[in-house]
């Protein structure tokens, strides 16, 4: 990058929303210093960060409005990454903060960045966590992550959040059954959005008696009642995810599991440096007509050959 990335990385810890907009574009895109950026994080006053989920049309982004609204009245300043689904043209985020949140768009208090999912599984971005300590660097209080919404398969964001938020609306309640395997995985709080709507009441209490069914050591998932149009119940939400974060500050499980994940995804991907797609294409041409030839033999004789080679 152009711009010095040991001064992006100064700017960033101060605050620069500048800086921090670089700072992310260089790491989503594997930019020149993104990997020294990465390996020198290293900012002590980690905000919290808050996962917000739920299948399409639970009205998540209307939600996050109407806590930001909510926050700042606190004086907290905010960070929101919303995970987008990829345009399938040039693999950019298909809604954005262009329509999205923009009454916040200004916001000094507020920073909100959009990611493309491009195709990843979970409904996040392959470089969520990395982005996520990226933004930890700056002096947020508050990590808001809006995700795409797949439902049962988007269980990356417990590992990812210190708290997650499920979003459900009146019109699934017939789905929670078939559902409470996956939600109950990933839910630390519930939220029955549009809550003045017909059947709401029903969910409510389906989604009770879950969170009574799977209680811990009598403490049972939170369920909040929530009309994000008009406010209602949003500083309930805000109340139990202060509270959920409070009495929550050890590292999760899954979070150790997230990461342990990547690590071992970011040793394999500095393995693979030492190997030359061109040549084992060259190498697999002449082997595959072999008599004998196996891929599993020709794979495993291959990457010893390119490995000590690096090594040498």
């Amino acid at each position: 990058m152009r711009h010095n990335i040991k001064q992006l990385h100064e700017e960033i810890k101060t605050g620069s929303f500048l800086a921090l907009a670089r700072g992310i574009t260089a790491v989503e895109n594997n930019l020149e210093g993104y990997e020294w950026l990465l390996s020198n994080l290293s900012s002590d006053q980690k905000p919290r960060v808050v996962g917000i989920t739920g299948p399409p049309g639970a009205g998540k982004s209307t939600m996050v409005n109407a806590l930001l609204q909510h926050w700042l009245k606190e004086n907290k300043k905010i960070a929101v990454i919303a995970v987008d689904p990829s345009s399938p043209f040039n693999y950019g985020a298909l809604l954005g903060d262009r329509i999205r949140m923009s009454e916040f768009y200004t916001n000094p208090h507020i920073y909100i960045r959009s990611l493309a999912s491009r195709g990843a599984l979970g409904g996040l971005s392959a470089k969520i966590i990395e982005i996520t300590e990226v933004v930890k660097e700056a002096p947020f209080d508050i990590i808001v992550i809006e995700t795409v919404g797949v439902g049962q398969s988007e269980v990356e964001i417990a590992g990812l959040a210190d708290c997650t938020v499920v979003a459900l609306v009146p019109e699934a309640g017939d789905e929670v059954q078939t559902l409470k395997a996956g939600i109950m995985e990933i839910a630390n709080i519930f939220v029955v959005n549009k809550a003045d709507r017909e059947n709401a009441e029903t969910l409510y209490r389906n989604l009770r008696m879950l969170a009574h069914e799977k209680a811990i050591d009598g403490k049972e998932i939170p369920v909040i009642k929530t009309v994000a149009t008009n406010n209602t119940g949003i500083a309930d939400l805000a109340n139990a995810i202060a509270t959920y974060l409070k009495e929550n500050e050890e590292l999760p499980e899954k979070r150790l599991e997230l990461l342990t994940e990547k690590s071992w995804q970011l040793m394999q991907v500095q393995q693979m440096k030492s190997i030359s797609y061109q040549q084992l294409r060259s190498e697999l041409k002449n082997a595959i007509s072999g008599a004998d030839f196996n891929l599993y033999a020709f794979t495993k004789a291959f990457l010893d050959r390119s490995v000590n080679n690096h090594i040498r």
